[in-house]
């Protein structure tokens, strides 16, 4: 072998280690960034399931998902602030932290069962009430709806129920008037929710499917629910 040919291979050989050590270098920076990820999951499932002020209904439901839900709903978003029937009820006697007490126990006999009540959204249109988000008798959350129905509001906003209809010259009553759209949810902040994925939604909705069912009036009131 010539020198120039040792010099030509050996530079081979040189650049083939420095390929192999990046490639392992970024396979160690992925699993490094993999294992983060599933600590911080893990940590918000712990974390979830710590603040769940209800005791949970597991059976048949993925733990994960119903924790991560959990860190989701009440830590996160703290759904409960809007879908109780507001500040009067929505904690227990002695469990107020906006009076100064301390813990706060929220009152689980309003825990996202609705009826908030917002307001008109312009003088002479109806109150826009807060649903009940609790599982029906079929265990499935928001009163029986399916996660598709569930997906569908979150990434869209429309409101299934169709409570508040857009007037119309035959539609008079109980309607919003354009440029609101009755199709859809004015209240909630599904522009928002609609960015998370679809894991995220997933596990809002285990969640809600785990949490006790509070029955409501019958439809069309927005708390409407069957507990069976």
């Amino acid at each position: 072998m010539t020198l120039k040919q040792f010099f030509k291979s050996a530079g081979a050989i040189s650049a083939f280690g420095i390929a192999m050590a990046g490639m392992f270098t970024s396979s160690l920076r992925l699993q490094a960034d993999n294992d983060d990820r599933d600590n911080n999951e893990a940590k918000r499932i712990r974390r979830g399931f710590d603040a769940a002020p209800v005791r949970l209904k597991l059976a048949g439901k993925n733990p994960d998902l119903v924790g991560l839900g959990s860190y989701l709903v009440n830590v996160v978003s703290e759904c409960n602030g809007c879908h109780s029937a507001g500040p009067q009820s929505q904690y227990a006697p002695g469990g107020n932290p906006f009076f100064g007490q301390k813990p706060a126990i929220t009152n689980p006999a309003t825990y996202l069962g609705g009826g908030r009540d917002f307001g008109a959204l312009v003088p002479g249109t109806p109150n826009i009430i807060s649903r009940n988000l609790t599982p029906d008798k079929t265990g499935r959350a928001e009163g029986g709806n399916t996660f598709a129905e569930f997906l569908r509001t979150m990434r869209t906003g429309m409101d299934l129920d169709h409570l508040h209809p857009t007037c119309s010259p035959t539609v008079q009553t109980n309607c919003l008037p354009p440029p609101f759209n009755g199709e859809l949810l004015q209240v909630m902040p599904w522009s928002a929710y609609q960015h998370l994925t679809d894991h995220d939604i997933r596990a809002i909705y285990e969640y809600l499917s785990a949490i006790p069912c509070i029955a409501g009036p019958p439809a069309p009131d927005p708390r409407h629910n069957d507990c069976g």
